[in-house]
């Protein structure tokens, strides 16, 4: 059975997230966390702050409540602890395993989804639309990353989605 689109996104994400980290464990330590004028002020910050968005949407996508989305906000602040490589990646890992595991429960990707946002108010959206925007989220953040990585006078790693396409394609 074919996947759903959103699903296939979801994967390019996962796939992306870990040739990221892959070159990062390549790299000399000091570019994880060296502190600099960008986005953010590190690469470790930005992957926090990657990660942090992942937790926020699977807790909207699950239907929870706003104080709840913010506990669970609280608990992943604590887990990201010193934000060392080691322990965004595993954290990756799980976030990873929570998604797949949702997505194989709801079933349906097209599922209607009224998430309240407190500034924003009441979005009528699906879940495929919610998925669309972490993957979104996660790429522009990835860019952020890859400019991170090359002011540091280092290569970055291609993680362009026709590349995942390609690398899908070959191994079918």
């Amino acid at each position: 059975m074919k996947k759903h689109h959103a699903v296939q996104m979801y994967d390019y994400h996962v796939w992306a997230n870990n040739r990221l980290f892959a070159r990062l464990r390549e790299l000399p330590e000091e570019v994880y966390d060296r502190k600099m004028e960008s986005v953010f002020p590190s690469i470790a910050d930005t992957l926090a702050h990657i990660f942090m968005t992942d937790t926020i949407w699977h807790g909207v996508m699950q239907g929870k409540a706003m104080d709840v989305i913010q506990d669970s906000m609280r608990e992943a602040q604590e887990k990201i602890g010193d934000k060392r490589l080691e322990t965004i990646e595993a954290l990756f890992g799980e976030s990873t395993a929570a998604y797949r595991s949702f997505f194989a429960e709801v079933g349906d990707m097209e599922k209607e989804v009224f998430p309240e946002h407190p500034k924003f108010g009441r979005l009528e959206t699906n879940l495929a639309e919610l998925v669309h925007h972490v993957v979104n989220h996660g790429t522009y953040h990835r860019g952020n990353i890859a400019a991170m990585i090359r002011q540091q006078g280092e290569s970055g790693v291609p993680t362009d989605y026709i590349y995942y396409l390609y690398e899908i394609n070959s191994t079918n």
